[in-house]
């Protein structure tokens, strides 16, 4: 799940780590009261702007402007605010910007030169360990510094089990050519980094950029937060930073019905049960012809319910043509899914695409017959080459 620049700033200050602190607002007189804070309380005459959307490159987008003082913040927040702001990260039909973050400068000037850094925390699923990842070049893409300077990225791989070391921290911040008070304050901010990622069982912790401010603080001058949805209900107070706004209302929907879905660019509509079937039923589809619209599991338990939220998810498309439902009968007996349909088909009413509908498991023969009987356009198989040779056709008419 991921969240907001301004709650993961929530999150790493919680753990001790040095943020560029800043207020959330979601109007122009907000924004206004907040930038008089951040005078008050930081003694921060400029202000930053910041869009907050679930994207990166939002400065390219024109989604981050400095402001010098209360005018300019009125004029960026205007400007901001309920824009649709479009990024390398959003497609080209962007994202609205519903809430701003009014930040302080932290940029300012002294004894030495500020400096920006990358660090970020995630797993190395081809080793089973947590990776430190980080480079000299903070600001950037790191795709772009790992395409044409590979060798600036740095990365420390920490058994979770130990967790990371002191020699490791002192390590990174060696790398990143630090010194003095500015060694220190990156080894505090790495270690508390770190548990911050651990504890929260997130799954991706990046900070870009991270700041050597001129009198040698270390903060997170920006915070992406991937959190893992499989733990969340260990952290109902993370659960509870999910914004809605920022997701595909189809996902949404499909969350709620408890339903694993993912929109594709086909014309074939999938509902199944299991993960691997849900995969063997799309290689089905390109087979026959078609291009699977989704990847839509239901899981074991199918019913009348969750098959209804299904047909409803997947009519949301305009490009679906046929709707496939293919269901395994281990713990569900297939003639109840059968009746689940039959029963989701009556309640939508008239569905405008040919459906196939094939059962096979426990009780296969009769869910067919059930199918077979109910007087509905739902074309019913038992074996897969069947349903296959259904799609073929009904995609042909």
């Amino acid at each position: 799940m991921n969240i907001h620049e301004y709650q993961g700033k929530e999150i790493l200050k919680s753990f001790g780590v040095a943020v560029q602190e800043g207020v959330v607002a979601d109007t122009v007189e907000q924004a206004v009261e907040a930038a008089k804070k951040m005078k008050t309380d930081y003694n921060s005459d400029w202000v930053v702007i910041k869009a907050q959307i679930h994207a990166g490159g939002r400065g390219k987008g024109g989604g981050v402007k400095l402001a010098k003082n209360l005018d300019e913040v009125r004029e960026r927040a205007t400007a901001i605010l309920g824009m649709q702001l479009v990024t390398p990260q959003t497609g080209p039909e962007g994202k609205k910007v519903n809430k701003i973050l009014v930040a302080q400068d932290v940029y300012y000037p002294g004894a030495s030169e500020t400096k920006e850094f990358y660090v970020s925390v995630l797993l190395n699923r081809s080793t089973g360990r947590n990776i430190i990842m980080y480079s000299t070049e903070g600001g950037m893409d790191i795709e772009e510094v790992a395409e044409h300077t590979p060798h600036l990225i740095f990365k420390e791989e920490i058994d979770p089990k130990v967790g990371l070391q002191g020699f490791q921290a002192r390590k990174i911040a060696f790398n990143l050519g630090l010194s003095g008070g500015a060694h220190k304050e990156m080894v505090k901010f790495v270690t508390a980094l770190y548990k911050a990622y651990d504890s929260t069982d997130s799954a991706m912790f990046e900070i870009n950029p991270v700041l050597k401010t001129s009198d040698d603080k270390i903060i997170a001058v920006d915070a992406k937060v991937d959190l893992d949805e499989n733990a969340l209900f260990r952290h109902p107070n993370y659960a509870a930073m999910r914004d809605k706004l920022e997701e595909d209302p189809t996902d949404v929907e499909a969350s709620e019905s408890n339903l694993n879905y993912v929109k594709l660019d086909g014309n074939v509509g999938c509902m199944v049960n299991g993960a691997g079937l849900a995969m063997a039923t799309m290689d089905i589809i390109k087979i026959a012809g078609g291009e699977p619209a989704n990847f839509l599991d239901v899981g074991g338990t199918a019913n009348a319910q969750t098959v209804k939220a299904g047909f409803n998810i997947i009519l949301k498309d305009p490009n679906v043509k046929a709707i496939l439902i293919n269901i395994f009968g281990g713990i569900v007996r297939c003639d109840r899914v059968a009746q689940g349909v039959i029963d989701a088909y009556n309640e939508i009413g008239d569905v405008p695409v040919p459906i196939i509908c094939r059962l096979q498991g426990t009780n296969a023969v009769e869910a067919k017959k059930l199918i077979d009987e109910s007087g509905l356009k739902v074309y019913s198989a038992i074996a897969l080459q069947d349903a296959s040779d259904l799609v073929t056709k009904v995609l042909a008419n």
